[in-house]
């Protein structure tokens, strides 16, 4: 089974892609290889920051690394926020903010507007010492008015997916992987790996 070092401290991430990529790769994560340190996201877009998490991480596994390391970066671009808070959307609401922080901040945000078209987009940087592949998912939908479900993370609880009447927080995992943007670049990372 191939080995995949998925550059990410955010457990809910972690679980979503080894559901996503269930028996057909090993994901290890940064704690199973003893990186310890925050990854830094320097840039102005989700793919140089994607690009720079798994670097971070090649670089510290060193040359004898023979694997892949799989990182990623997502955004929230919303139609009336123009585009915001895209590649700021971990810390929407400042620094250490909380996801609900980054939600509330949202709604309060989009409050009486009625164009609540947004898109979640997901950049993936699969890296080794020779080469760079990245793969992008989008999915498009609205800003819901309130909180509803408890299932994921993030602002999943306000966003619906078009053609749906469901937060993808009111979605099992498996259901969000088959049609989420990071589901999509996931798939995309698995078609190119067994291609």
């Amino acid at each position: 089974m191939r080995r995949i070092v998925f550059a990410t401290n955010n457990d809910h991430k972690l679980y979503e892609i080894k559901k996503a990529l269930n028996e057909k790769f090993e994901v290890v994560s940064l704690k199973e290889i003893g990186f310890n340190s925050e990854i830094p996201e320097d840039y102005e877009t989700l793919q140089e920051n994607a690009h720079q998490k798994a670097e971070t991480v090649l670089d510290f596994l060193g040359e004898k690394f023979k694997g892949l390391v799989f990182a990623d970066d997502t955004g929230l671009e919303v139609d009336a926020l123009d585009g915001r808070p895209g590649v700021y959307s971990a810390r929407y609401a400042g620094i250490n903010c909380s996801f609900q922080d980054n939600v509330d901040k949202m709604l309060e945000e989009m409050t009486g507007i009625e164009n609540r078209n947004a898109q979640f987009r997901t950049v993936i940087a699969l890296v080794n010492h020779s080469s760079s592949n990245y793969f992008e998912g989008i999915v498009k939908g609205e800003i819901l008015n309130s909180s509803q479900g408890n299932e994921g993370f993030g602002y999943d609880p306000i966003f619906s997916p078009n053609g749906f009447n469901e937060s993808f927080a009111e979605m099992s995992i498996e259901a969000k992987n088959l049609i989420s943007h990071r589901g999509m670049a996931v798939q995309k990372v698995v078609d190119f790996l067994i291609r």
